[in-house]
């Protein structure tokens, strides 16, 4: 079932859950994420971010998902993650995605509002929700040169109403790309800015999140939680396995049979320790 993410986040911070956004590179990962949706009975979002944009264009992408998500038996949203520009959002909203993000996090910060403005502007008109972020999510590889910043709960206040955005990504102290569960997560700004801030909020760099956290966190007004990397390790390290165990297998469809099975299973833990099952009950 195919839905927007305005449609999925609709009450979600009332429910005590939060809806997962798996960073997804594909066919076969994209499969396995609306699997466990469907086992989990829980609404799930499939990410395009900026490394997959690179792998594949919008348009394949767009309509691979959206065929995943219409033969669903849960709601699927179609996310573009990390966008850069009004360009690029456009070209994802023509090519089928349900939600758009526009980062400008590392611009300053009027700029940032300028730009986003004129998105939501654009997104809305099509009937589409936007994300943005305020503060900046970093990356675990400082070579990367993003720039880490933690969100000022006033500036987000501001930024929400100004920029009229659907939902909003802010920074509490986790980090992209992180392999080990170890952000020290920064509850007393979050309880600031959800005083602050009536739209969902989103937290970015979640696998470097430790369960116990996801679990509390689940229960904040954060109802979007981005998850990537722990995908990506469950997919690479199982591959490498079933690779070496069998060194003359040649068919990449019977080696993918496991990774799909691992990313599967790895996404079921992130549903349920989100409650992301609690955003379908009444």
């Amino acid at each position: 079932m195919l839905v927007t993410l305005t449609e999925m986040m609709q009450g979600i911070a009332e429910k005590n859950g939060a809806v997962p956004a798996f960073n997804v590179f594909g066919y076969e990962d994209a499969a396995a994420v609306i699997a466990a949706a469907e086992e989990v009975k829980a609404p799930v979002i499939l990410a395009t971010n900026k490394v997959a944009l690179r792998y594949m264009p919008l348009q394949v992408s767009g309509a691979l998902y959206r065929s995943l998500a219409e033969r669903a038996s849960v709601p699927v949203c179609i996310h573009l993650d990390h966008g850069d520009g009004f360009e690029t959002a456009a070209e994802a909203i023509m090519s089928g995605y349900t939600s758009i993000m526009y980062d400008g996090s590392q611009l300053p910060l009027k700029e940032n509002m300028r730009n986003t403005r004129q998105i939501v502007k654009m997104a809305h008109a099509c009937g589409i929700p936007v994300e943005a972020e305020i503060g900046a999510v970093g990356y675990s590889d400082p070579s990367l040169n993003v720039e880490a910043r933690l969100t000022d709960p006033g500036e987000a206040k501001i930024f929400a109403e100004e920029t009229g955005v659907d939902a909003l990504a802010v920074a509490i102290g986790t980090l992209h790309r992180m392999e080990e569960q170890a952000a020290p997560i920064d509850y007393g700004r979050l309880a600031d800015i959800e005083r602050l801030v009536t739209v969902p909020l989103v937290l970015h760099g979640s696998t470097g999140v430790r369960d116990d956290d996801l679990r509390k966190l689940a229960a904040t007004r954060i109802g979007k939680v981005n998850i990537g990397t722990a995908l990506r390790m469950a997919f690479g390290k199982t591959l490498r396995s079933e690779i070496q165990a069998k060194p003359d297998e040649f068919d990449r469809v019977a080696l993918f049979a496991g990774p799909m099975e691992a990313v599967k299973e790895e996404a079921k833990k992130k549903m349920l320790l989100l409650n992301a099952h609690h955003a379908l009950q009444a």
